[in-house]
This record gives C-alpha cells, sequence and structure tokens, in this order.
C-alpha cells in the first residue's frame, strides 16, 4: 500500500468455526475513512469485509484460516460442475443494487434457519442483514437466481480492483439437489470472465472445517501464505 496504515487486535473469542478454540482479528485502523480502493488492496493480502468493517484472522496460535481466491484465466470446470450447470440452465440471473428487498430477506431467514440453527444468525433482523451484506463504501451487487418467477439464490458479490468477492450466498434450503452454491459461484467467475477479471476471492478456508470444502472443489484455488498468493495445497 502506498500509504502507511496501523492495525489494532480485538480481544480474544470464540471461535466460529473451530469449537473449543479462540479467535482474534486485526482490524485497519477505524479513524481512516474505508473506501473500495484501499480494500481493494487489503483484499490482496487476505482481509474480507463485514458489513462496513474490513478484517482478518490473526491468532497467535493458531493459522488455520486461510484466504482463498480463484485464478480466472486458469480456472476450468470439472464434470460435476459441468453436470451442475446443465441441471440449472433454465435458470436466470440478475445483477442488482445492494438494496433491500423483502423477498431477498426472508429467503436468507429461510437459509439461515435451516443451515445455521443455534449459531448465532439464525435470529437475524432486517437491519442485522443489512448491516452484515452491505455497506456505505462498497461496490457491491446482489445477483438474484429464479427458477421462473421464484426466487432460489442470492449471491452477494463485491467488485474490487481486477476482481469479483464472493461475500456470502443464500439460497432456497429444500433445493439441495441443484448445488445452488456452486452454481452461484459459477456465475460469479462468469461474471469476472465477462469483465476481463482476474480474480474470484472465495474469503477463508480451513482444511478442517467441513463447511468449507467446497471451495478446494474448484480448479485454479490459491491460498495467500506467507505474504505471498501462491497454489492451494489440500
Amino acid at each position: 500500500m502506498a500509504e502507511q496504515l496501523d492495525f489494532y487486535q480485538d480481544t480474544p473469542h470464540a471461535c466460529s468455526y473451530m469449537d473449543n478454540r479462540e479467535a482474534r482479528n486485526i482490524y485497519p485502523d477505524p479513524n481512516k475513512p474505508m473506501t473500495n480502493s484501499l480494500y481493494s488492496h487489503l483484499i490482496e493480502h487476505g482481509f474480507r469485509r463485514s458489513g462496513d468493517m474490513a478484517y482478518r484472522p490473526y491468532c497467535p496460535s493458531c493459522q488455520a484460516c486461510v484466504p482463498v481466491r480463484i485464478n480466472i484465466n486458469n480456472f476450468k470446470l470439472s464434470r460435476s460442475q459441468r453436470r451442475c450447470l446443465k441441471r440449472n440452465q433454465d435458470l436466470t440471473v440478475t445483477a442488482l443494487p445492494a438494496e433491500f428487498k423483502q423477498e431477498h430477506y426472508q429467503l436468507y431467514c429461510r437459509y439461515l434457519s435451516a443451515r445455521h440453527e443455534g449459531g448465532g444468525m439464525d435470529d437475524p433482523t432486517e437491519e442485522s442483514y443489512l448491516r452484515f451484506l452491505t455497506s456505505e463504501w462498497s461496490e457491491t451487487q446482489f445477483i438474484e437466481i429464479r427458477d421462473k418467477n421464484k426466487l432460489v439464490a442470492v449471491a452477494v458479490t463485491d467488485s474490487v480492483h481486477n476482481g469479483l468477492s464472493a461475500l456470502y450466498t443464500f439460497f432456497d434450503p429444500l433445493l439441495a439437489a441443484k448445488s445452488l452454491g456452486t452454481f452461484s459461484i459459477l456465475m460469479q467467475i462468469n461474471l469476472a470472465q465477462s469483465h476481463g477479471l482476474s480474480w474470484l476471492y472465495l474469503g477463508y478456508w480451513i482444511k478442517d472445517c467441513q463447511k468449507m470444502q467446497y471451495k478446494q472443489n474448484f480448479s485454479a484455488v490459491e491460498s495467500y501464505l506467507d505474504q505471498q498468493w501462491q497454489e492451494l495445497k489440500t
């Protein structure tokens, strides 16, 4: 980064991903206004956003959280991903501004209730929904996926320098057989390709966390280790 930026660490708290572990995050100086340009630099160094706040796991005794991204230029579809595209070929995909829609929010609540029961996210409000997924400074789209007129998934996607960031996806929990999570990532890869972008950031991958195993199923995945991006070793 062109200018010096101070970082601050929070106090230990229960890890959201690994049982019986404590976690800590670092955050950029809250007195420095966050912009999408600054965030584009930070995400290249393993940061992520939640709402308006950019953060990165920084646990002294654990390095399980590994930032990962897909190299769009090297990506190749697997057989199962080709089947996923064929299975969902009748779905329509539309990129919309990051604005509150009751239909989106209701799907989000159903998804959390089915997938994250008891995890602290399964009792959202309209305010917490917007506070988590949107921000005043990010360039964010809500990518709608519909089966005819029925909303089946929303992929929340940030635009950053030379890439996209797959922030969060929620979908109809009754349609697990359609692999809508995988389909959403494939649609974001297509969007990046159509704009000539090089990266799709996927957030963090943890080898021993079952919920994150899907990220390693994509080709051309890179991990940020030792202050540089390199091929993900699973």
